[in-house]
Protein backbone atom coordinates (compact mmCIF):
# COMPACT_ATOMS: atom_id res chain seq x y z
CA UNK A 1 0.00 0.00 0.00
CA UNK A 2 0.71 3.84 -0.50
CA UNK A 3 1.91 5.36 2.39
CA UNK A 4 2.42 9.33 2.55
CA UNK A 5 4.16 11.28 5.43
CA UNK A 6 2.00 14.17 5.72
CA UNK A 7 1.71 17.30 7.18
CA UNK A 8 -1.58 19.23 6.85
CA UNK A 9 -0.41 22.78 7.74
CA UNK A 10 2.19 22.53 4.61
CA UNK A 11 0.38 23.33 1.03
CA UNK A 12 2.95 20.97 -0.65
CA UNK A 13 1.87 17.96 1.69
CA UNK A 14 -1.83 19.31 1.23
CA UNK A 15 -1.01 18.79 -2.96
CA UNK A 16 1.05 15.49 -2.55
CA UNK A 17 -2.01 14.05 -0.78
CA UNK A 18 -4.61 15.23 -3.12
CA UNK A 19 -2.51 13.77 -5.64
CA UNK A 20 -2.67 10.08 -4.33
CA UNK A 21 -6.83 11.02 -4.11
CA UNK A 22 -6.91 11.87 -6.78
CA UNK A 23 -5.31 8.50 -8.17
CA UNK A 24 -8.02 6.13 -6.84
CA UNK A 25 -5.51 3.68 -5.57
CA UNK A 26 -5.51 3.01 -1.66
CA UNK A 27 -2.87 4.55 0.86
CA UNK A 28 -1.78 5.28 4.18
CA UNK A 29 -1.46 8.76 5.96
CA UNK A 30 1.14 9.10 8.48
CA UNK A 31 0.89 12.65 10.17
CA UNK A 32 4.51 12.08 10.86
CA UNK A 33 4.11 15.76 13.51
CA UNK A 34 1.77 13.51 15.46
CA UNK A 35 2.91 9.98 14.69
CA UNK A 36 6.78 10.46 15.10
CA UNK A 37 8.90 7.72 12.95
CA UNK A 38 11.12 5.75 15.21
CA UNK A 39 14.64 5.17 14.14
CA UNK A 40 14.39 2.12 12.73
CA UNK A 41 11.54 3.72 10.18
CA UNK A 42 13.45 6.54 9.10
CA UNK A 43 16.57 4.55 8.26
CA UNK A 44 14.34 2.47 6.19
CA UNK A 45 12.94 5.90 4.65
CA UNK A 46 15.94 6.63 4.05
CA UNK A 47 17.56 3.31 2.62
CA UNK A 48 13.88 3.89 0.25
CA UNK A 49 14.86 7.26 -0.80
CA UNK A 50 18.60 6.17 -1.29
CA UNK A 51 19.75 9.37 0.36
CA UNK A 52 21.76 10.57 3.49
CA UNK A 53 20.24 12.34 6.80
CA UNK A 54 20.90 15.42 5.59
CA UNK A 55 19.54 15.40 2.10
CA UNK A 56 15.94 14.86 4.48
CA UNK A 57 16.49 18.18 6.64
CA UNK A 58 14.31 20.78 5.99
CA UNK A 59 17.16 23.36 6.48
CA UNK A 60 15.10 26.40 6.72
CA UNK A 61 13.34 25.97 9.40
CA UNK A 62 14.28 28.42 12.70
CA UNK A 63 15.09 25.33 14.68
CA UNK A 64 17.98 24.48 12.38
CA UNK A 65 19.15 27.41 11.82
CA UNK A 66 19.25 28.30 15.45
CA UNK A 67 20.23 25.26 17.14
CA UNK A 68 22.10 22.76 14.61
CA UNK A 69 23.30 25.12 11.33
CA UNK A 70 27.11 25.06 11.15
CA UNK A 71 27.74 21.79 13.44
CA UNK A 72 29.67 19.16 12.27
CA UNK A 73 27.13 16.00 12.57
CA UNK A 74 27.56 12.62 11.73
CA UNK A 75 24.21 10.30 10.30
CA UNK A 76 23.40 9.29 13.49
CA UNK A 77 23.18 12.47 15.15
CA UNK A 78 21.20 13.67 12.26
CA UNK A 79 18.65 10.52 12.66
CA UNK A 80 17.90 11.59 16.11
CA UNK A 81 17.62 15.40 15.20
CA UNK A 82 15.04 14.80 12.88
CA UNK A 83 13.12 12.40 15.58
CA UNK A 84 13.43 15.25 18.42
CA UNK A 85 12.64 17.57 15.93
CA UNK A 86 10.33 16.23 13.23
CA UNK A 87 9.27 19.40 11.60
CA UNK A 88 12.62 18.99 10.15
CA UNK A 89 11.97 16.43 8.53
CA UNK A 90 11.33 17.22 4.75
CA UNK A 91 7.73 16.53 3.32
CA UNK A 92 5.84 15.05 1.82
CA UNK A 93 7.63 11.90 1.71
CA UNK A 94 5.44 9.17 -0.31
CA UNK A 95 6.04 5.46 -0.44
CA UNK A 96 4.93 2.69 -2.81
CA UNK A 97 6.59 -0.43 -2.06
CA UNK A 98 10.33 -0.17 -3.34
CA UNK A 99 9.90 3.20 -4.44
CA UNK A 100 10.00 6.09 -2.34
CA UNK A 101 10.35 9.92 -3.77
CA UNK A 102 9.98 13.01 -1.50
CA UNK A 103 7.07 15.38 -3.22
CA UNK A 104 8.91 18.84 -3.92
CA UNK A 105 7.48 19.43 -6.23
CA UNK A 106 4.52 17.66 -5.32
CA UNK A 107 4.29 16.17 -9.45
CA UNK A 108 6.95 14.25 -8.61
CA UNK A 109 4.79 11.45 -6.54
CA UNK A 110 2.96 10.54 -9.89
CA UNK A 111 6.44 8.39 -11.11
CA UNK A 112 5.77 6.07 -8.61
CA UNK A 113 2.15 5.40 -7.92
Amino acid sequence: MIKIYHNPRCSKSRQGLEILENSGKEYEVVKYLEDVPTEKELRDILNILDIKPEHLIRKNEAIWKEQFKGKLLNDEQLISIMIENPKLIERPIVINGTKAVIGRPPESIIDII
